[in-house]
């Protein structure tokens, strides 16, 4: 099962013309290896993109998406990663969700579909990731 980064989303949305091949392609890639999860965090952020809900509510069901809650202990082992990134002196704005995703995937042993692995890599290292820079990691 793979947890679909909202990079990825995002691309094939916006006809982003640098990354939606490679994004497609690992898109169906992983639908092969089994189901394709977004959480609510994705859901949200993914959201800004689209004026109703029915709309988006197509794109996940047209992309095979299951939406999934967070696991509780996920949560928890978000905010100890999100401490542990301020108190090494990172910036606040636009990186939490980056930690709900990431804890969702560590705690469910699920890989996520990224192209932004820096935080996940740092934070849940325990993480299969696949990403442009260096396919699975």
């Amino acid at each position: 099962m793979t947890i679909v980064d909202t990079n990825i989303l995002l691309d094939i949305v916006t006809d982003d013309q640098q990354w939606i091949v490679w994004s497609l392609t690992e898109l169906e890639r992983a639908a092969l290896n089994g189901p394709l999860v977004v959480n609510d965090v994705v859901y949200a952020e993914l959201s800004v993109r689209f004026d109703r809900m029915e709309a988006l509510d197509e794109v996940v069901v047209g992309a095979g998406l299951t939406i999934e809650p967070i696991p509780r202990s996920a949560l928890f082992l978000a905010g100890k990663a999100f401490q542990s990134y301020r108190t090494a002196g990172g910036m606040r704005t636009g990186v939490l969700p980056d930690f709900f995703i990431g804890a969702h995937a560590a705690v469910t042993g699920r890989t996520i579909l990224t192209r932004d692995i820096g935080r996940y890599r740092t934070y849940f290292p325990s993480v299969t990731l696949i990403s442009p820079q260096t396919g699975v990691v």
